[in-house]
């Protein structure tokens, strides 16, 4: 009866390091996977930083007039504003 549990004992240990080790190189497997992901997000980035970098020298100094669309005008963009007198005591209209 005791050589029984011993057995269990020490295959219950072996299970469970079995699982700490797993757990262990699928966490190192998700951080490399995290790092490759993040270096390619990396060099996409500096990619499109350089591409803009290059048409802005390339267009550095030219003029370029855009046409503003109707849509784009909307009256909550602009506020009238009311001249004050310059004397306090007098009250505007």
């Amino acid at each position: 009866m005791v050589l029984l549990s011993v057995t269990g004992l020490f295959r219950t240990l072996l299970i469970i390091i079995g699982v700490f080790v797993l757990l262990r190189f699928l966490g190192q497997m998700m951080q490399a996977k995290r790092n490759v992901d993040a270096e390619r997000r990396d060099l996409r980035a500096r990619k499109e930083a350089d591409r803009q970098k290059s048409e802005a020298q390339r267009n550095f100094g030219k003029t370029t007039i855009s046409k503003i669309g109707k849509s784009k005008f909307r009256d909550e963009d602009y506020t009238d504003f009311e001249e004050l007198p310059d004397d306090p005591d007098v009250k505007s209209p």
